[in-house]
């Protein structure tokens, strides 16, 4: 019975099995008769026929005497063409006939060798194939009935194929016809032990295996991305396409590999999880459509398109990871196109989620595309103390990741530089600020440049021509990179400019953020020219920034709009003139760009600056040390630093003598008068301003002596020489043109209000304080517009009318967006008119909040008003704390707000509380 078996095991498991001859004749109808439920749709034929043809597959490929594998190679072949011909819906009972030729030729073929007994795996490999070709008979016979009219070989698009099918599978019956001279060959011992092998081996191809490669395992550190792949996660499950972009080393590849080893997406995909390295073969259709289907385990060598790799990925769901797919996606590639419209067509399988990681944007239009942030400073530690293992947390480590960006790629190789040689935490620091970029490589030959340079040899990069990469570092050059809006004229001679900075962007070699174009920071520390002169396109640059800087920003002198481009551009500034003035100190003209811009600074951002010690260690007979002081005084007092303003004035004033020249002498002066009258020295400050005055009238220049009148003016003011301020006004109202000085004429128009203000003539002072507004709204003048509506604010403020008091003091903040004392001079003000209404809570959160403004700021005074207040808040809280008949002095809660004796007293003497605040001019 032994050799029976095998003819009994064939026959058993072909009830459909037909009579056929070598003839083309199809089977007959009643011979198809079909026992399978109408209502199994052809997506269960089509997965368990994928199932025969990895096991098929397998067995073929396991080796063995030739006429067998042929006939395994084309049931194979004959099976793909089958299930591709079902997706397609065509030419459906042209294949009943060669099912049954398939069948017939299995049959001969194990019966060939009754002596040898065929293993397990053999044996289920024919009943998987068996079953599968008896169920694809009934579908046939049912398509048949369906519609007689088709013709057997009506597959239209599969026509040569088909007959390519047909004549091998004619060359394998004609095999069979010898097939009793073969007797006692066809299954020798060596082909089973070759099968049994596979089946235990290495190339196990057992059916719980999926067909195809596994994935390389997630990263074991994986840190600080959670909300991401919680994202990429329900884009996976709900089967779309996805695209992570970004820079080289910012961590894509290990969040695609950490979604593809996620429980849920296991749970979803089971074994139907791929992964394909994308820079691993060439960029050509031919050899990803290869790679793909050797990936998957489509069984399907060297396909020319999808149509026989259809089949497969739409009968199972599956996840397709396509690694670096730049290398194949590049828009400029020489096979783009055609690699483009098959990745672009996997994106639309309703079975299939591919998700691309690419350093290029150019990814298939319906991709998702999540955005990837860098590490968390908490993630970042993680990473890096995981590779140099220490478990003691330094600042000095915090400081070097936040230098990093937090990018995934360069806290690697800082952890794997620093352990493999053994540095602490200071030699980790002092090697860095060494040599940056240079210290981000391993031992094992891993480095930031070589990842960065993988995206400079993109055929993109290459076609922008010889100058890209210089103007990579020009970018680089600036920490806050280049100023969107500001191309045109930072790059005037560059043609195509805006074309350029967009396929830097599309490569991820810089990203937009806030208007500027830029570089996290280990891509930027590559870039940076080590020697900026030998540079060119940064010196025009630079050439550039100094000419817009020359443009003066004084509103009596220019249109303020022009030269306001410095509040977003000042830090970048601030790093040219900071690294120049240190490559050359005899530099005339980078020193004088610095005096402007502290000008700048001071018309428009007032802040600190790391100029300001260089210029005071610059020595006394440098040509540019006189005016840079004068620059950086003028900024200090703009910041409420009064102290600082004179001492650096007086300085100046030294220098200007010293040289014999009259117009510097006048002009520290006159500013000095200016800083007088913010200390309060007002006789000191009117006699400098009225020898300024005398200096400018013998020079003949009547802009400077407008300037010295409105200072002296202030100061009669202020020492309460009422008539004597006003008379120096109109002094002043004749000396100005017609047109053209409407920035003095506002000036005039303030001091008048606040003349009249002191002198109870409350419709005068708002007639003048309304004339400044009205004159300087079409120009913009935020400085001129903040301190009109302050003033206003103060004087209704004292009337007690607190709802005017509070209007214009909002306006007036929100004229101080960029100027931190001015709006520090608000809140402070805000917070004493909310004292005055008993709003204890407001007032405290506003004096708090105007006081951390001054404490950066160094403004000490102001500091002072700010703590005073504070204290008078304390004491107001513990009165109204206290019932008023148990009040020691006899005064009920209402009373302490009006009380003489209270230290509200300070803040209703104008000349103690806010009429100080006057713009310097």
């Amino acid at each position: 019975m032994q050799n029976d078996r095998p003819r009994l095991f064939a026959v058993r498991l072909l009830p459909y099995r037909l009579r056929v001859t070598l003839s083309s004749h199809p089977p007959r109808a009643s011979s198809m008769a079909s026992t399978s439920q109408q209502s199994k749709g052809s997506d269960d034929v089509l997965r368990k026929l994928d199932m025969a043809i990895q096991l098929l597959t397998a067995a073929k490929d396991a080796g063995g005497f030739a006429p067998a594998q042929i006939a395994l190679g084309a049931a194979c072949a004959l099976l793909n063409m089958i299930r591709d011909t079902i997706s397609n819906k065509q030419g459906f009972v042209g294949l009943g006939l060669y099912c049954a030729r398939v069948c017939e030729a299995l049959d001969r073929a194990l019966n060939a060798n009754r002596s040898v007994e065929p293993d397990g795996f053999t044996l289920k490999a024919i009943e998987q194939l068996t079953t599968t070709i008896g169920e694809i008979q009934k579908k046939v016979e049912g398509k048949g009935k369906q519609n007689p009219v088709l013709g057997f070989f009506n597959a239209k698009n599969e026509k040569d194929a088909i007959a390519g099918w047909r004549q091998e599978l004619d060359e394998v019956l004609k095999v069979f016809q010898t097939e009793l001279a073969l007797s006692g060959h066809m299954m020798a011992a060596g082909t089973y032990r070759n099968v049994s092998a596979i089946r235990e081996g290495a190339h196990s191809v057992q059916a719980s295996t999926p067909p195809g490669e596994l994935p390389p395992p997630a990263p074991k550190a994986f840190f600080g991305r959670g909300e991401l792949i919680e994202e990429v996660v329900g884009h996976a499950k709900k089967l779309e396409s996805i695209a992570l972009i970004g820079a080289g080393g910012i961590g894509k590849t290990s969040i695609a590999l950490t979604v593809l080893e996620d429980d849920r997406i296991k749970a979803r995909f089971g074994d139907n999880r791929r992964f394909i390295r994308c820079e691993q073969f060439l960029a050509s259709r031919v050899h990803f459509l290869a790679r793909l289907s050797k990936v998957i385990g489509a069984g399907v060598d060297n396909p020319e398109d999808l149509v026989p790799l259809r089949p497969f990925l739409s009968s199972k769901e599956t996840l397709i990871i396509l690694d670096n797919a730049e290398s194949i996606l590049d828009p400029q590639g020489p096979n783009h196109k055609e690699i483009y419209a098959v990745v672009d067509e996997l994106c639309q399988f309703k079975t299939l989620c591919l998700c691309i990681t690419s350093r290029m944007t150019s990814v298939p239009r319906y991709c998702k595309r999540p955005r990837i942030p860098t590490l968390s400073m908490e993630a970042a530690r993680e990473i890096f103390y995981g590779i140099y293992g220490n478990d003691e947390r330094s600042v000095i480590i915090d400081n070097l990741l936040q230098r990093l960006d937090f990018h995934a790629l360069s806290i690697t190789l800082l952890a794997t530089t620093a352990s493999d040689n053994v540095w602490n935490h200071d030699r980790l620091a002092k090697e860095w600020d060494e040599r940056r970029a240079q210290v981000l490589c391993t031992d094992h030959n891993e480095s930031l440049a070589a990842t960065i340079e993988l995206s400079l040899a993109s055929p993109t990069f290459r076609k922008l021509g010889p100058n890209a990469r210089n103007l990579l570092g020009v970018v680089a050059f600036f920490p806050q990179g280049v100023g969107e809006k500001n191309l045109g004229w930072l790059f005037p001679a560059l043609f195509d400019r805006e074309n350029i900075f967009d396929k830097f962007c599309a490569l991820s070699l810089t990203h937009r953020s806030s208007g500027f174009i830029t570089m996290l920071a280990p891509i930027r520390d590559y870039f940076r020219p080590r020697d900026p002169n030998a540079s060119p396109l940064l010196c025009t640059t630079k050439d550039h920034y100094f000419t817009r800087l020359s443009v003066d920003p004084d509103p009596s002198r220019s249109l303020s709009g022009e030269t306001q481009w410095i509040v977003l551009e000042d830090v970048n500034v601030e790093h040219l003139l900071d690294v120049f003035t240190s490559i050359d100190t005899d530099a005339v003209n980078v020193w004088d760009a610095c005096g402007n811009f502290l000008h700048h600074l001071r018309w428009h951002k007032p802040r600190q600056t790391t100029l300001g010690i260089k210029i005071q260690g610059l020595p006394d007979g440098h040509p540019s040390k006189a005016q840079c002081l004068f620059r950086l005084a003028q900024l200090s007092g703009a910041m409420g630093n009064d102290a600082e303003y004179k001492r650096l004035l007086l300085h100046a004033l030294t220098l200007e003598r010293e040289r014999g020249n009259d117009f510097g002498v006048a002009e520290m002066l006159q500013n000095l008068s200016y800083a007088n009258w913010s200390l309060g020295m007002y006789e000191e400050g009117i006699q400098q301003a009225e020898e300024a005055l005398e200096i400018f009238k013998q020079l003949g220049d009547v802009e400077e002596q407008l300037n010295c009148l409105q200072s002296l003016a202030w100061l009669f003011f202020l020492d309460s020489r009422l008539d004597a301020a006003e008379d120096t006004v109109s002094r002043k109202i004749e000396l100005l043109p017609e047109k053209g000085q409407e920035y003095q004429l506002c000036q005039s128009h303030r001091l008048l209000g606040n003349v009249y203000c002191r002198k109870g003539e409350k419709e005068k002072a708002v007639y003048h304080f309304k004339t400044a507004i009205t004159i300087a709204s079409p120009f913009n003048w935020q400085g001129v517009l903040f301190w009109n509506h302050y003033d206003m604010a103060r004087m209704f403020r004292d009337e007690g009318e607190f709802g005017d008091a509070n209007a214009h003091i909002e306006q007036a903040k929100s004229h101080a967006a960029h100027d931190a004392y001015k709006m520090g001079s608000g809140m402070e003000m805000q917070a004493c008119i909310w004292y005055l209404q008993h709003r204890l809570d407001d007032v405290r959160s506003e004096a708090l909040g105007a006081l951390e403004v001054f404490e950066k700021l160094g403004a000490v005074e102001d500091m002072g008003n700010c703590q005073h207040l504070l204290q008078m808040i304390e004491q107001a809280t513990e009165i109204l704390s206290i019932p008023s008949e148990s009040d020691s002095d006899g005064l009920d809660s209402d009373a302490y707000w009006t009380a003489p004796s209270t230290p509200l007293d300070d803040f209703q003497d104008d000349s103690d509380w806010g009429s100080e605040r006057v713009s310097h001019p």
